[in-house]
């Protein structure tokens, strides 16, 4: 607490914000990003959003989404920057990165154990269930009305990195935290509409490609999935990045680690990985140079879909078997 009342007193003396996150943005980025957006708005401050990757479509009904600026659209200094949701300042992206080289003040808001405390503030509490979590509490501590708007913001961080509440990192402290946001005007009809009953169909035929393509090893603990980017690319889903694919390796019994390998470029793979076990997956992934949290991390690797998936599938046969 006492890091973020020194970030809440230092937020109120400056004036210009630059908030940031990480690239292929999920519910917790998104909404972390407008609930504070909107909670700096209120103080008064000149703020904005930047991403290197586009707001998912299915989060474009909060109000904020429309402000988020691309990289094209980013003009002037950039002087304080608060990033969400990012374990270290590479998972911007690196054209993002580049231009907040000349910022001048660094906040650091995050959940990951593997955060590397890179901010001149750092708020990082690897045992909160989501950012949005950790954004609220900073808003409790600036005074800022938690507003119809924010709530719905910052209730979708929740639900989506929590999985519906089901995911270990759920504590009483995060239904404290969504109660108190249903109180203050969270539209529940909305979120179930947007976030669970309006898939696009290049989403569920993704669903069904990923599905198609699933693997076991030959102790059947260890579940993958490939989506390679041609195949990706003739069903008109490059630019769908949902987050929910890979959990369905998890429901399958005997299965300990699930893994999603996806083709985001020619040449370029990006690997989730799951865990419902003892394995903590967030050292897996920081072999390959990702990171994350125990039962849910990633990474990328450069070259082919065959040469990624042996190595590590091979690296998590020598843990799990």
């Amino acid at each position: 607490m006492k890091s973020l009342n020194k970030i809440a007193r230092e937020i109120k003396k400056r004036d210009d914000y630059l908030l940031v996150g990480h690239t292929i943005p999920d519910g917790d980025c998104i909404g972390s990003l407008i609930g504070l957006y909107l909670g700096l708005l209120a103080l008064g401050k000149n703020v904005r959003i930047l991403l290197q990757d586009p707001v998912p479509s299915i989060y474009s009904y909060l109000r904020g989404s429309d402000v988020v600026l691309s990289l094209k659209q980013l003009k002037g200094t950039v002087s304080n920057v608060i990033f969400l949701d990012c374990s270290d300042e590479e998972r911007t992206g690196e054209q993002v990165v580049n231009i907040l080289e000349e910022r001048v003040f660094t906040i650091n808001i995050d959940h990951h154990q593997s955060n590397t405390m890179f901010g001149n503030l750092n708020y990082v509490d690897n045992k909160s269930s989501s950012t949005a979590e950790l954004v609220f509490e900073l808003l409790r501590h600036l005074k800022v009305e938690i507003t119809p708007d924010i709530a719905n913001a910052l209730y979708v961080g929740v639900v989506q990195d929590t999985g519906g509440f089901m995911h270990n990192s759920t504590s009483s402290a995060t239904f404290r935290t969504a109660a108190e946001l249903l109180d203050r005007g969270v539209n529940l009809d909305l979120i179930k509409l947007n976030l669970f009953e309006s898939k696009s169909r290049a989403e569920v035929m993704l669903l069904c490609l990923a599905l198609k393509h699933i693997n076991f090893n030959s102790s059947g603990k260890i579940a993958w999935m490939i989506l390679n980017y041609e195949d990706v690319k003739a069903i008109g889903a490059l630019d769908i990045c949902p987050e929910g694919i890979i959990n369905h390796t998890l429901m399958i019994k005997g299965v300990e680690v699930g893994l999603l390998f996806r083709e985001i470029s020619p040449g370029l793979i990006k690997i989730g990985f799951r865990s419902k076990g003892d394995v903590d997956v967030s050292v897996l992934a920081a072999i390959f140079g990702g990171g994350g949290h125990q039962r849910a991390a990633g990474a990328k690797q450069e070259g082919s879909m065959e040469e990624a998936e042996s190595q590590v599938i091979f690296t998590v046969e020598g843990v799990v078997g």
